[in-house]
């Protein structure tokens, strides 16, 4: 699945003349009713109300000085947050997520109000500004535009800080010893932060069939392919990973050759199941079934549980006599109250499917022991598990 950016032509006032430029964004951003051309001279508590009113900001002063007024503009935005968190306090925790998610809405509306104009190659046309035209073409590929464009300075933020980790790498313990452990996200695809999924299928044990020279094994959505990396050097059989996106494909393929272990696994572009039958298939699918709100959203949120259903409702056809399908899923979403165990269970039986175990793990990343997150009451229960299907 191709990666699309929006781009709309927008004028406004630049003295008394008439500027224009294309707008570029891949967050899905509505367009900005009106534009105004700014400077140092704005205050904080201007820019607030412009981007309350839905008038975005060209900024034309020192980049440094965007960040600054950005930086209190998340300030702003923070304080009214804390106001409304003894109102969400009331409410049952279906509610509260989506509450969440309206604020977390509303805080990017506003963030992204404030935008940076871009020369043709993507330079930075301002003062004090970095060369972010690598991470623009990383993320974003060759520059389309031939004049001027603008983008929201929280986007080329997140382009930068994506470049970087893309860079850096995350450390993956289960994939050997550093430095030859570690994986690149590329922009746009989830990060591998959360190792606790990764422990799971590091250490279940592997079905018998699993374990032979000729296994075929399978992954359901590679992503950075870090759990394709951890089965090829689980098993001496052959690996095929599977994954519609072009972004995260690309990503994948990038890992695996890194690695050292293009020639373990078989990346193939297709919307879940290979045609072909395994000894083991294996699938960690986005764990709460809200709507996406952007494509870099797709792998936290899967709207009406699409991707699990239908990993439960193929997977019978796709498993070998005797093979097992591995399924890791949080149950964060039954203590938001957004799906029930019982619908769950009720799906696996429906697919023909029996759970032969289920091995559980509590989370350990920061947000499940910040007090101050807003769904902490969720987070503080939540457990992943690797459910053994056959």
């Amino acid at each position: 699945m191709a990666h699309t950016l929006n781009s709309i032509s927008l004028q406004w006032a630049s003295g008394d003349n008439t500027s224009h430029a294309v707008w570029l964004s891949e967050r899905a951003i509505k367009s900005p009713k009106a534009v105004a051309e700014v400077d140092d001279t704005l205050t904080a508590d201007q820019a607030y109300r412009l981007a309350m009113d839905g008038t975005a900001m060209v900024w034309r002063s020192d980049f440094q000085n965007a960040k600054n007024l950005l930086q209190a503009l998340s300030r702003r935005l923070d304080k009214k947050t804390d106001r409304k968190k003894g109102k969400a306090a009331d409410v049952g925790l279906a509610q509260q997520f989506h509450l969440h998610r309206q604020t977390q809405a509303q805080r990017a509306r506003i963030l992204n109000a404030v935008l940076i104009p871009l020369e043709g190659d993507y330079q930075i046309d301002l003062r004090r500004a970095p060369d972010a035209s690598v991470a623009f073409n990383e993320a974003w590929g060759k520059a389309s535009f031939k004049a001027r464009a603008l983008v929201s300075l929280r986007e080329i933020m997140g382009l930068i800080g994506a470049h970087e980790w893309r860079k850096k790498g995350v450390e993956i313990p289960a994939l050997g010893t550093a430095p030859n452990n570690r994986i690149h996200p590329f922009y746009g695809v989830y990060s591998p932060v959360r190792g606790e999924y990764i422990d799971l299928v590091q250490k279940t044990p592997l079905p018998q069939l699993a374990d032979l020279p000729n296994a075929v094994i399978v992954e359901i959505g590679a992503g950075t392919g870090v759990l394709s990396a951890l089965l090829a050097k689980r098993v001496s059989g052959r690996v095929t990973g599977t994954e519609l996106d072009d972004r995260a494909l690309a990503c994948a393929r990038f890992n695996l050759q890194n690695l050292g272990m293009a020639d373990r696994v078989d990346l193939i572009q297709c919307d879940m199941f290979p045609d072909l039958q395994a000894d083991l298939v294996v699938c960690n699918p986005p764990w709460l079934p809200a709507k996406p709100s952007a494509a870099i959203e797709r792998a936290i949120y899967d709207e009406n549980s699409h991707m699990l259903k239908s990993f439960l409702s193929g997977l019978k056809v796709h498993l070998k006599p005797g093979a097992e399908g591995w399924l890791i899923l949080s149950d964060l979403a039954e203590h938001l109250q957004l799906r029930t165990r019982s619908e769950l269970e009720q799906w696996i039986a429906a697919a023909g499917l029996t759970v032969l175990g289920r091995t559980d793990v509590r989370p350990v990343h920061g947000k499940a022991f910040d007090a101050t997150d807003p769904l902490h009451q969720a987070r503080v229960k939540e457990v992943t598990s690797l459910w053994r299907l056959a």
